[in-house]
């Protein structure tokens, strides 16, 4: 028996939106609430595997994994990963997700990774974001090694079974293959501009 249309369309959704695993991530230039613009190439040379987690200042499940995000940077930062979270909600239609409000946002949650405003929303489109939160890893060369859910406790993390985005950095990190490249992200859905 042969799946499906919509089946197969689920299927592949992930790996035929934004950019595909194993292609080179967007590089960026991003203000973040530091006030610094950041650019990905600055810190591929820094460091060995960069996380890149689209969040929100008002999304209850950002919430609900902010401590574990903290925790996965405080973990792996010593063997060579950084976090980065980026948030491009249209903040026309939801002023909570403006600037001066991520800024806020981060001294409040005591972020340990930096934070960034995609006001284009072209980094988001680039990377094929759907949700927030969700994730992306990228290797020292530039290229996405896993994208999509955190893990798989769909926001009640004391259930979760998988840590897909712990456990894919644990294996970059140790030089091992990714066993899971890819997992559909739920959360809520990134606020597009009109």
């Amino acid at each position: 028996m042969t799946p499906s249309l919509d089946l197969v369309a689920s299927m592949t959704f992930i790996e035929q939106t934004g950019t595909r695993i194993g292609d080179y991530a967007p590089d960026f230039e991003l203000r973040g609430v530091d006030r610094q613009v950041h650019h990905l190439s600055d810190y591929l040379q820094q460091f060995r595997a960069v996380g890149v987690v689209t969040l929100s200042n008002h999304c209850l499940y950002v919430r609900t994994y902010l401590n574990c995000l903290k925790q996965l940077q405080t973990q792996f930062q010593p063997a060579g990963f950084t976090l980065i979270g980026i948030n491009g909600n249209d903040d026309r239609r939801y002023p909570e997700d403006g600037f001066g409000n991520m800024i806020s946002f981060a001294d409040d949650q005591q972020l340990n990774f930096p934070y960034l405003r995609d006001a284009t929303q072209d980094v988001l489109r680039s990377f094929g974001a759907e949700y927030t939160p969700e994730a992306f890893l990228v290797d020292a060369q530039g290229k996405l090694c896993y994208r999509g859910a955190i893990d798989d406790a769909n926001h009640q993390l004391n259930q979760a079974v998988h840590h897909y985005f712990e456990d894919a950095i644990a294996q970059l990190l140790a030089d091992q293959p990714i066993a899971v490249v890819s997992n559909p992200a739920t959360g809520s859905t990134i606020k597009w501009r009109s």
